[in-house]
Protein backbone atom coordinates (compact mmCIF):
# COMPACT_ATOMS: atom_id res chain seq x y z
CA UNK A 1 0.00 0.00 0.00
CA UNK A 2 1.12 3.08 -0.50
CA UNK A 3 0.46 7.13 0.94
CA UNK A 4 -2.10 8.85 -0.77
CA UNK A 5 -0.31 11.42 -3.10
CA UNK A 6 -3.85 13.59 -3.99
CA UNK A 7 -1.90 16.63 -2.17
CA UNK A 8 -5.39 17.23 -0.29
CA UNK A 9 -4.54 18.13 3.09
CA UNK A 10 -7.79 16.40 4.22
CA UNK A 11 -7.55 13.17 2.62
CA UNK A 12 -5.52 10.74 4.54
CA UNK A 13 -4.81 6.84 4.05
CA UNK A 14 -5.92 6.56 7.80
CA UNK A 15 -7.89 8.40 10.65
CA UNK A 16 -7.76 7.78 13.93
CA UNK A 17 -10.50 9.11 16.10
CA UNK A 18 -8.05 9.00 19.62
CA UNK A 19 -4.58 9.50 20.65
CA UNK A 20 -4.81 7.34 23.64
CA UNK A 21 -1.66 4.76 23.71
CA UNK A 22 -3.82 2.57 21.08
CA UNK A 23 -4.68 5.46 18.92
CA UNK A 24 -1.08 7.46 18.87
CA UNK A 25 1.15 4.21 18.99
CA UNK A 26 -1.23 3.01 15.71
CA UNK A 27 -0.87 6.30 13.96
CA UNK A 28 2.80 5.95 14.43
CA UNK A 29 3.10 2.89 13.44
CA UNK A 30 1.37 3.52 10.23
CA UNK A 31 3.45 6.53 9.72
CA UNK A 32 6.67 3.84 9.87
CA UNK A 33 4.82 1.52 6.84
CA UNK A 34 4.19 4.44 4.52
CA UNK A 35 0.85 5.20 5.38
CA UNK A 36 -0.55 8.98 5.71
CA UNK A 37 -2.41 8.94 8.69
CA UNK A 38 -3.95 11.98 11.12
CA UNK A 39 -5.14 11.78 14.93
CA UNK A 40 -8.19 13.62 15.79
CA UNK A 41 -8.13 14.66 20.01
CA UNK A 42 -10.17 16.64 21.26
CA UNK A 43 -7.97 16.46 24.46
CA UNK A 44 -4.10 15.58 25.13
CA UNK A 45 -2.21 13.49 23.16
CA UNK A 46 -1.58 10.30 25.23
CA UNK A 47 -5.34 10.02 26.34
CA UNK A 48 -6.29 9.12 29.15
CA UNK A 49 -3.65 6.94 30.57
CA UNK A 50 -0.67 9.34 30.08
CA UNK A 51 -2.04 12.14 31.03
CA UNK A 52 -5.04 10.88 33.90
CA UNK A 53 -4.11 7.24 34.46
CA UNK A 54 -1.40 4.54 34.38
CA UNK A 55 1.33 6.92 34.58
CA UNK A 56 0.43 9.96 36.64
CA UNK A 57 -0.95 7.15 39.22
CA UNK A 58 2.27 5.74 39.48
CA UNK A 59 4.56 9.33 40.04
CA UNK A 60 1.75 9.33 42.99
CA UNK A 61 2.85 5.91 44.32
CA UNK A 62 6.32 6.66 43.93
CA UNK A 63 6.16 9.32 46.19
CA UNK A 64 4.17 7.11 48.47
CA UNK A 65 7.13 4.64 48.49
CA UNK A 66 10.07 6.73 48.71
CA UNK A 67 7.79 7.87 52.12
CA UNK A 68 7.45 4.22 53.45
CA UNK A 69 10.91 3.89 52.70
CA UNK A 70 11.74 6.87 55.05
CA UNK A 71 9.58 6.11 57.62
CA UNK A 72 11.68 2.46 57.82
CA UNK A 73 14.76 4.21 57.32
CA UNK A 74 16.46 3.89 60.62
CA UNK A 75 15.74 -0.35 59.79
CA UNK A 76 18.60 0.45 57.60
CA UNK A 77 20.50 2.43 60.38
CA UNK A 78 19.51 5.65 58.30
CA UNK A 79 17.64 8.33 60.68
CA UNK A 80 15.37 10.65 59.55
CA UNK A 81 14.25 13.30 61.85
CA UNK A 82 10.99 15.12 61.83
CA UNK A 83 9.67 13.67 58.63
CA UNK A 84 7.09 15.03 56.43
CA UNK A 85 5.66 15.57 53.14
CA UNK A 86 4.02 18.34 51.13
CA UNK A 87 0.84 17.29 49.61
CA UNK A 88 0.85 19.86 46.97
CA UNK A 89 4.19 19.02 45.52
CA UNK A 90 3.57 15.36 45.19
CA UNK A 91 0.36 16.52 43.27
CA UNK A 92 1.89 18.85 41.06
CA UNK A 93 5.36 16.09 40.51
CA UNK A 94 2.56 13.59 38.99
CA UNK A 95 1.21 16.61 36.79
CA UNK A 96 4.54 17.20 35.72
CA UNK A 97 5.67 13.72 34.88
CA UNK A 98 2.32 13.62 33.02
CA UNK A 99 2.83 16.63 30.87
CA UNK A 100 6.45 15.41 29.92
CA UNK A 101 5.00 12.33 28.75
CA UNK A 102 2.45 14.40 26.66
CA UNK A 103 4.99 16.52 25.40
CA UNK A 104 7.05 13.23 24.37
CA UNK A 105 3.95 12.22 22.32
CA UNK A 106 4.05 15.29 20.94
CA UNK A 107 7.31 14.90 19.46
CA UNK A 108 6.92 11.31 18.05
CA UNK A 109 4.06 13.06 16.07
CA UNK A 110 6.31 15.74 14.57
CA UNK A 111 9.00 13.04 14.28
CA UNK A 112 6.81 10.75 11.99
CA UNK A 113 5.01 14.00 10.31
CA UNK A 114 1.48 12.84 11.33
CA UNK A 115 -1.32 15.72 12.18
CA UNK A 116 -2.83 16.35 15.16
CA UNK A 117 -6.81 17.37 14.23
CA UNK A 118 -7.67 19.02 17.50
CA UNK A 119 -11.76 18.46 17.56
CA UNK A 120 -14.56 16.17 18.45
CA UNK A 121 -14.71 13.37 15.54
CA UNK A 122 -17.87 11.84 13.98
CA UNK A 123 -18.87 9.35 11.76
CA UNK A 124 -20.68 10.46 8.86
CA UNK A 125 -22.67 7.58 7.24
CA UNK A 126 -20.44 8.26 4.57
CA UNK A 127 -18.15 5.48 3.93
CA UNK A 128 -14.49 6.40 4.66
CA UNK A 129 -15.36 10.45 6.01
CA UNK A 130 -14.95 11.86 9.40
CA UNK A 131 -16.63 14.91 10.19
CA UNK A 132 -14.16 17.12 13.00
CA UNK A 133 -16.00 19.68 15.09
CA UNK A 134 -13.18 22.01 16.26
CA UNK A 135 -12.55 23.96 19.61
CA UNK A 136 -13.95 27.32 17.72
CA UNK A 137 -16.95 25.36 16.76
CA UNK A 138 -15.76 25.22 12.58
CA UNK A 139 -16.49 21.73 10.86
CA UNK A 140 -13.79 19.98 8.62
CA UNK A 141 -14.70 17.07 6.54
CA UNK A 142 -11.57 14.34 6.38
CA UNK A 143 -11.52 11.35 4.03
CA UNK A 144 -9.63 8.29 4.64
CA UNK A 145 -9.40 4.85 3.26
CA UNK A 146 -9.45 3.44 6.82
CA UNK A 147 -10.29 4.96 9.98
CA UNK A 148 -10.19 3.21 13.75
CA UNK A 149 -12.17 4.41 16.75
CA UNK A 150 -9.51 4.26 19.71
CA UNK A 151 -12.05 6.83 22.03
CA UNK A 152 -11.28 4.68 25.59
CA UNK A 153 -13.49 4.92 28.22
CA UNK A 154 -13.95 6.56 31.23
CA UNK A 155 -15.28 5.66 35.01
CA UNK A 156 -18.46 4.49 35.24
CA UNK A 157 -20.81 5.44 38.36
CA UNK A 158 -23.35 3.79 40.48
CA UNK A 159 -26.83 3.73 39.82
CA UNK A 160 -28.08 6.48 42.02
CA UNK A 161 -24.61 8.22 42.76
CA UNK A 162 -23.58 11.25 40.71
CA UNK A 163 -19.65 12.05 41.25
CA UNK A 164 -19.71 15.92 42.08
CA UNK A 165 -16.00 16.28 41.97
CA UNK A 166 -15.53 17.17 45.40
CA UNK A 167 -17.25 15.40 47.89
CA UNK A 168 -17.94 12.44 45.62
CA UNK A 169 -14.78 11.76 43.04
CA UNK A 170 -13.38 10.17 40.15
CA UNK A 171 -10.27 8.38 39.43
CA UNK A 172 -10.05 12.05 38.03
CA UNK A 173 -10.57 14.28 40.94
CA UNK A 174 -8.59 12.22 43.22
CA UNK A 175 -4.97 13.04 41.63
CA UNK A 176 -5.60 16.63 41.70
CA UNK A 177 -7.70 17.27 45.12
CA UNK A 178 -6.48 20.35 46.26
CA UNK A 179 -5.93 19.16 49.76
CA UNK A 180 -5.07 15.76 51.56
CA UNK A 181 -8.53 14.26 52.78
CA UNK A 182 -8.16 12.69 56.35
CA UNK A 183 -10.61 9.93 55.33
CA UNK A 184 -11.90 8.04 52.46
CA UNK A 185 -13.96 6.16 51.30
CA UNK A 186 -13.35 4.14 48.33
CA UNK A 187 -16.14 2.09 46.19
CA UNK A 188 -14.89 -0.67 44.72
CA UNK A 189 -11.39 -2.50 45.17
CA UNK A 190 -10.41 -3.63 41.73
CA UNK A 191 -6.75 -2.49 40.53
CA UNK A 192 -7.86 1.36 40.07
CA UNK A 193 -9.44 1.07 44.07
CA UNK A 194 -6.66 -0.68 45.46
CA UNK A 195 -3.98 1.58 43.82
CA UNK A 196 -5.40 5.04 45.41
CA UNK A 197 -6.28 2.94 49.00
CA UNK A 198 -2.28 2.43 48.52
CA UNK A 199 -1.26 5.38 47.85
CA UNK A 200 -3.35 7.84 50.31
CA UNK A 201 -2.74 5.31 53.02
CA UNK A 202 0.62 5.91 52.95
CA UNK A 203 0.25 9.56 52.97
CA UNK A 204 -2.07 9.05 56.49
CA UNK A 205 -5.59 8.62 55.18
CA UNK A 206 -7.89 6.87 56.92
CA UNK A 207 -8.95 4.38 53.88
CA UNK A 208 -12.46 2.11 53.58
CA UNK A 209 -12.75 -0.13 50.44
CA UNK A 210 -16.06 -1.30 49.87
CA UNK A 211 -16.08 -4.43 47.52
CA UNK A 212 -19.10 -5.89 46.28
CA UNK A 213 -17.26 -9.55 45.59
CA UNK A 214 -15.98 -11.68 48.52
CA UNK A 215 -12.38 -10.68 48.01
CA UNK A 216 -10.31 -7.41 47.26
CA UNK A 217 -8.93 -7.17 43.24
CA UNK A 218 -11.74 -10.64 42.90
CA UNK A 219 -10.30 -10.73 39.33
CA UNK A 220 -7.02 -11.88 40.48
CA UNK A 221 -5.87 -15.53 41.86
CA UNK A 222 -7.49 -15.90 45.17
CA UNK A 223 -3.83 -16.21 47.15
CA UNK A 224 -3.39 -13.43 45.38
CA UNK A 225 -6.34 -11.76 46.91
CA UNK A 226 -5.51 -12.85 50.50
CA UNK A 227 -1.60 -11.84 50.43
CA UNK A 228 -3.14 -8.21 49.39
CA UNK A 229 -5.77 -8.51 51.96
CA UNK A 230 -3.61 -9.40 54.64
CA UNK A 231 -0.64 -6.85 53.96
CA UNK A 232 -3.56 -4.05 53.43
CA UNK A 233 -4.88 -4.75 57.11
CA UNK A 234 -1.79 -5.05 58.37
CA UNK A 235 -1.27 -0.91 57.22
CA UNK A 236 -4.39 -0.18 58.62
CA UNK A 237 -6.92 -0.12 56.16
CA UNK A 238 -10.82 -1.20 56.91
CA UNK A 239 -11.73 -3.66 54.13
CA UNK A 240 -15.76 -4.54 53.60
CA UNK A 241 -16.13 -7.47 51.03
CA UNK A 242 -19.41 -8.64 49.85
CA UNK A 243 -20.93 -5.59 50.72
CA UNK A 244 -23.25 -3.32 48.28
CA UNK A 245 -23.46 0.69 48.13
CA UNK A 246 -26.96 1.23 48.11
CA UNK A 247 -26.36 5.30 48.01
CA UNK A 248 -24.10 8.58 48.72
CA UNK A 249 -24.66 11.68 49.04
CA UNK A 250 -22.25 14.88 49.96
CA UNK A 251 -22.68 16.36 53.50
CA UNK A 252 -21.25 19.99 54.72
CA UNK A 253 -19.04 17.50 56.62
CA UNK A 254 -18.26 15.18 54.09
CA UNK A 255 -20.13 12.57 52.52
CA UNK A 256 -22.37 9.42 53.54
CA UNK A 257 -22.11 5.92 51.81
CA UNK A 258 -24.78 3.50 52.29
CA UNK A 259 -23.95 0.20 52.12
CA UNK A 260 -25.56 -3.61 53.24
CA UNK A 261 -24.43 -6.85 52.99
CA UNK A 262 -23.98 -7.96 49.64
CA UNK A 263 -27.04 -10.57 49.90
CA UNK A 264 -29.18 -7.59 51.63
CA UNK A 265 -29.14 -6.82 55.13
CA UNK A 266 -27.58 -5.00 57.96
CA UNK A 267 -27.74 -1.80 56.56
CA UNK A 268 -24.92 1.13 57.68
CA UNK A 269 -23.75 4.60 56.77
CA UNK A 270 -20.50 5.04 56.25
CA UNK A 271 -18.75 8.68 56.65
CA UNK A 272 -16.00 10.16 55.51
CA UNK A 273 -14.32 13.42 54.00
CA UNK A 274 -14.69 12.11 50.38
CA UNK A 275 -15.91 9.00 48.79
CA UNK A 276 -13.75 7.92 45.29
CA UNK A 277 -16.00 5.92 42.71
CA UNK A 278 -13.97 2.94 41.58
CA UNK A 279 -16.14 0.53 39.88
CA UNK A 280 -15.12 0.34 36.59
CA UNK A 281 -15.44 1.76 33.16
CA UNK A 282 -17.53 2.55 30.63
CA UNK A 283 -16.80 2.93 26.84
CA UNK A 284 -16.83 6.52 24.80
CA UNK A 285 -19.27 5.53 22.35
CA UNK A 286 -21.82 8.37 22.25
CA UNK A 287 -22.08 10.88 19.60
CA UNK A 288 -19.49 8.80 17.34
CA UNK A 289 -21.75 8.31 14.70
CA UNK A 290 -21.47 4.46 14.88
CA UNK A 291 -25.27 3.96 14.02
CA UNK A 292 -25.07 5.79 11.46
CA UNK A 293 -21.97 4.38 9.73
CA UNK A 294 -23.46 1.00 11.11
CA UNK A 295 -21.39 0.15 13.75
CA UNK A 296 -22.16 -2.65 15.77
CA UNK A 297 -22.35 -2.42 20.13
CA UNK A 298 -22.44 -5.10 22.33
CA UNK A 299 -25.51 -5.14 25.46
CA UNK A 300 -23.01 -2.91 27.04
CA UNK A 301 -22.11 -0.12 24.56
CA UNK A 302 -18.90 -1.57 23.68
CA UNK A 303 -17.86 -1.59 19.76
CA UNK A 304 -18.15 -5.35 19.12
CA UNK A 305 -15.25 -6.31 16.58
CA UNK A 306 -13.19 -9.12 14.76
CA UNK A 307 -10.62 -10.36 17.48
CA UNK A 308 -7.82 -11.48 14.63
CA UNK A 309 -8.56 -8.17 12.46
CA UNK A 310 -10.04 -5.75 14.60
CA UNK A 311 -12.31 -4.87 12.07
CA UNK A 312 -15.88 -3.72 13.19
CA UNK A 313 -19.46 -4.58 10.76
CA UNK A 314 -18.99 -1.33 9.09
CA UNK A 315 -16.80 -1.47 6.13
CA UNK A 316 -13.61 0.31 6.84
CA UNK A 317 -14.09 1.12 10.26
CA UNK A 318 -11.78 -0.58 12.74
CA UNK A 319 -11.76 -0.04 16.50
CA UNK A 320 -9.34 -0.80 19.28
CA UNK A 321 -8.66 -0.26 23.20
CA UNK A 322 -11.22 0.02 25.69
CA UNK A 323 -13.75 0.77 23.83
CA UNK A 324 -14.44 -2.42 22.48
CA UNK A 325 -14.47 -3.91 26.09
CA UNK A 326 -11.96 -5.64 28.28
CA UNK A 327 -9.20 -6.33 28.81
CA UNK A 328 -9.12 -2.38 29.45
CA UNK A 329 -5.13 -2.14 29.34
CA UNK A 330 -3.18 0.10 27.49
CA UNK A 331 -0.62 -2.50 26.17
CA UNK A 332 -3.65 -4.46 24.94
CA UNK A 333 -4.63 -1.32 23.19
CA UNK A 334 -1.34 -0.90 22.26
CA UNK A 335 -0.81 -3.70 20.30
CA UNK A 336 -4.00 -4.19 18.71
CA UNK A 337 -2.88 -0.82 17.28
CA UNK A 338 -0.08 -2.71 15.42
CA UNK A 339 -1.79 -5.88 14.83
CA UNK A 340 -4.46 -3.29 13.05
CA UNK A 341 -2.55 -0.80 10.97
CA UNK A 342 0.10 -4.00 10.01
CA UNK A 343 -3.19 -5.81 8.42
CA UNK A 344 -3.80 -2.65 7.02
CA UNK A 345 -0.25 -2.39 5.27
CA UNK A 346 -0.61 -5.68 4.37
CA UNK A 347 1.63 -7.70 6.66
CA UNK A 348 0.88 -11.07 8.64
CA UNK A 349 1.21 -10.08 12.33
CA UNK A 350 1.11 -12.50 15.14
CA UNK A 351 -2.10 -12.58 16.06
CA UNK A 352 -3.25 -11.25 19.65
CA UNK A 353 -3.73 -14.48 22.07
CA UNK A 354 -6.18 -13.23 24.43
CA UNK A 355 -5.41 -15.21 27.00
CA UNK A 356 -1.68 -14.55 27.27
CA UNK A 357 -2.06 -10.63 28.03
CA UNK A 358 -0.43 -9.73 31.37
CA UNK A 359 -2.01 -7.45 34.00
CA UNK A 360 -0.47 -5.60 36.86
CA UNK A 361 -1.83 -3.94 39.54
CA UNK A 362 0.62 -1.03 41.18
CA UNK A 363 -0.82 -0.92 45.06
CA UNK A 364 1.54 -2.04 47.48
CA UNK A 365 2.44 -4.87 47.58
CA UNK A 366 2.59 -5.31 43.36
CA UNK A 367 0.40 -7.68 41.79
CA UNK A 368 1.50 -9.43 37.90
CA UNK A 369 -0.51 -11.87 36.85
CA UNK A 370 -1.31 -14.27 33.46
CA UNK A 371 -3.57 -16.88 32.50
CA UNK A 372 -5.32 -19.62 34.54
CA UNK A 373 -6.03 -18.69 38.61
CA UNK A 374 -5.67 -22.00 40.01
CA UNK A 375 -9.94 -21.72 40.59
CA UNK A 376 -10.82 -21.71 36.63
CA UNK A 377 -8.07 -24.39 36.47
CA UNK A 378 -9.99 -26.72 38.70
CA UNK A 379 -13.77 -25.51 37.12
CA UNK A 380 -12.35 -26.30 33.98
CA UNK A 381 -10.91 -29.95 35.00
CA UNK A 382 -7.92 -29.10 34.37
CA UNK A 383 -4.82 -31.35 35.23
CA UNK A 384 -2.28 -29.30 36.79
CA UNK A 385 0.31 -28.88 38.86
CA UNK A 386 1.01 -25.45 41.24
CA UNK A 387 4.20 -24.14 42.63
CA UNK A 388 4.92 -21.71 45.19
CA UNK A 389 7.41 -20.02 46.55
CA UNK A 390 7.93 -16.91 49.07
CA UNK A 391 9.47 -13.98 48.71
CA UNK A 392 10.86 -13.93 52.64
CA UNK A 393 12.74 -17.10 51.26
CA UNK A 394 14.57 -14.66 48.50
CA UNK A 395 18.17 -13.31 49.62
CA UNK A 396 17.40 -9.95 48.05
CA UNK A 397 13.72 -9.83 49.06
CA UNK A 398 15.23 -10.07 52.17
CA UNK A 399 18.46 -7.88 51.79
CA UNK A 400 16.11 -5.04 50.94
CA UNK A 401 13.52 -5.94 53.79
CA UNK A 402 10.60 -6.55 51.44
CA UNK A 403 9.10 -9.79 51.94
CA UNK A 404 5.49 -9.76 51.84
CA UNK A 405 4.44 -11.73 48.82
CA UNK A 406 4.71 -14.72 46.45
CA UNK A 407 5.01 -16.05 42.94
CA UNK A 408 2.80 -19.10 41.98
CA UNK A 409 2.23 -20.88 39.01
CA UNK A 410 0.21 -22.92 37.45
CA UNK A 411 1.37 -26.12 34.65
CA UNK A 412 -0.90 -28.32 32.80
CA UNK A 413 0.63 -31.65 34.71
CA UNK A 414 1.10 -33.90 31.63
CA UNK A 415 2.64 -31.16 29.21
CA UNK A 416 4.74 -29.00 31.64
CA UNK A 417 3.01 -25.93 29.64
CA UNK A 418 1.84 -22.81 31.54
CA UNK A 419 -1.38 -22.13 32.14
CA UNK A 420 -1.47 -19.15 34.90
CA UNK A 421 1.78 -17.28 36.58
CA UNK A 422 0.35 -15.03 39.56
CA UNK A 423 3.40 -12.90 41.69
CA UNK A 424 2.17 -10.23 44.61
CA UNK A 425 5.24 -8.45 45.91
CA UNK A 426 8.50 -6.79 45.50
CA UNK A 427 8.96 -6.24 41.41
CA UNK A 428 5.88 -7.95 40.28
CA UNK A 429 4.78 -5.95 37.73
CA UNK A 430 8.28 -6.29 36.09
CA UNK A 431 8.70 -10.14 36.96
CA UNK A 432 5.71 -11.22 35.70
CA UNK A 433 7.38 -10.41 32.29
CA UNK A 434 9.57 -13.16 32.30
CA UNK A 435 6.08 -15.83 32.37
CA UNK A 436 4.67 -13.66 29.66
CA UNK A 437 7.75 -14.39 27.60
CA UNK A 438 7.33 -18.10 28.20
CA UNK A 439 3.59 -18.27 28.02
CA UNK A 440 3.44 -16.90 24.49
CA UNK A 441 6.52 -18.78 23.30
CA UNK A 442 5.38 -21.64 24.77
CA UNK A 443 7.91 -22.86 26.74
CA UNK A 444 7.41 -25.02 29.30
CA UNK A 445 8.31 -25.58 32.85
CA UNK A 446 11.45 -27.39 32.19
CA UNK A 447 12.82 -23.95 30.37
CA UNK A 448 12.42 -22.19 33.04
CA UNK A 449 14.31 -24.59 35.55
CA UNK A 450 17.16 -24.97 33.36
CA UNK A 451 17.57 -21.45 32.59
CA UNK A 452 20.01 -20.38 35.11
CA UNK A 453 19.22 -17.27 36.89
CA UNK A 454 21.46 -14.44 38.52
CA UNK A 455 21.93 -14.53 42.04
CA UNK A 456 20.81 -12.24 44.17
CA UNK A 457 17.88 -11.95 41.92
CA UNK A 458 13.84 -10.94 42.63
CA UNK A 459 13.58 -13.51 39.44
CA UNK A 460 15.32 -16.26 41.45
CA UNK A 461 11.78 -17.03 43.19
CA UNK A 462 10.53 -17.77 39.49
CA UNK A 463 12.43 -20.38 39.29
CA UNK A 464 11.75 -21.59 42.30
CA UNK A 465 8.33 -21.60 42.36
CA UNK A 466 8.29 -23.32 39.00
CA UNK A 467 10.93 -25.73 41.00
CA UNK A 468 8.37 -26.38 43.55
CA UNK A 469 5.33 -27.23 41.44
CA UNK A 470 8.40 -30.61 40.81
CA UNK A 471 8.99 -31.09 44.28
CA UNK A 472 12.74 -29.86 44.28
CA UNK A 473 12.97 -25.96 44.84
CA UNK A 474 15.93 -25.55 46.97
CA UNK A 475 15.18 -22.98 49.21
CA UNK A 476 11.93 -24.26 51.30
Amino acid sequence: MTATATGNPDSFDLVVIGAGPGGYVAAIRAAQLGLRAAVVERDALGGICLNWGCIPTKALLKSAEVLETCKKAADFGVLVKNLEFDFKVIIDRSRKVAATMERGVTFLFKKNKIPHIPGTARLTGKPGTVEVTGPDGGKRMLTARHIIVATGARARSLPGITPDGKRIITYREAMVLPQQPRSMIILGAGAIGVEFASFYRSLGTEVTLVEYMPTVVPLEDHEVADVVTRAFKKRGMQLLTATKVTGARATDAGVEVMVEDAKGGNPRTLTADVALVAIGIQPNTQDLGLEAAGVKLDPKGYIVIDDRTLATSAPGVYAIGDVTGPPALAHTASQEGVNCVELLAGLKPQPIDYERIIACTFCHPEIGSIGYTEARAKAEGKDYKVGRFPFRANGKAVAAADVEGMVKVIFDAKHGELLGAHIVGPGATDLIAEMGLLHGAEATSYDVMATIHAHPTLAEALKEAVEDAYGHAIHI
